[in-house]
């Protein structure tokens, strides 16, 4: 049997993904800090806040989808920090997410606003049904690292969360 050498290499242990047609962006406290509730003049503007990186194939035929989100672990003033989230722009389209380490929270929100999460952690395996806004919150003390696989198709909607985000906030308790 021949082995051959994939265009993208995904390393579970550490938790990266590298290679031909990988995209990576930087999400700064300056980017996101209209999520929080309040602003927290104590986090530098560009305090990487968290990353993504996420491989869509290369061709046409290509059409599943899978990524990595590392999200830090930060307080603005208490508040958990948390991706953006989405809903998918087909609502019929779902996604799976994996943890590969640290400690959080995997927030749903419906299109009437009703909210709720399941606990994320190293090796839990989530089913996010198409029609569900998602979000990653980091609740722990070390980066939480989630693995992601959707279809090509999905889309992500991020202007709904814009215009209506997710109804619950989360804080660390002191």
């Amino acid at each position: 049997m021949e082995v051959r050498q994939t265009k993208t290499h995904h390393d579970f242990l550490d938790g990266v993904i590298t290679g031909e047609q990988v995209s990576h962006y930087k999400k700064t406290y300056n980017d996101v800090k209209s999520l929080y509730e309040m602003i927290d003049e104590s986090i530098s503007p560009d305090e990487l806040m968290y990353e993504v990186f996420s491989y869509e194939g290369d061709t046409a035929e290509d059409t599943l989808c899978w990524g990595l989100t590392i999200l830090y672990p930060i307080t603005v003033v208490g508040e958990c920090n948390m991706t953006r989230g989405h809903f998918h722009l087909d609502r019929t389209k779902p996604e799976i997410y994996v943890g590969f380490g640290g400690a959080g929270l995997l927030m749903y929100m419906d299109e009437s606003g009703t909210t709720f999460a399941e606990e994320v952690s190293k090796g839990s395996v989530h089913y996010i049904r198409g029609e569900y806004a998602h979000r990653l919150v980091n609740t722990g003390d070390t980066p939480l690292k989630v693995g992601a696989c959707w279809g090509k198709n999905a889309g992500h909607d991020y202007e709904a969360i814009e215009k209506k985000s997710f109804s619950e906030r989360i804080y660390k308790q002191l």
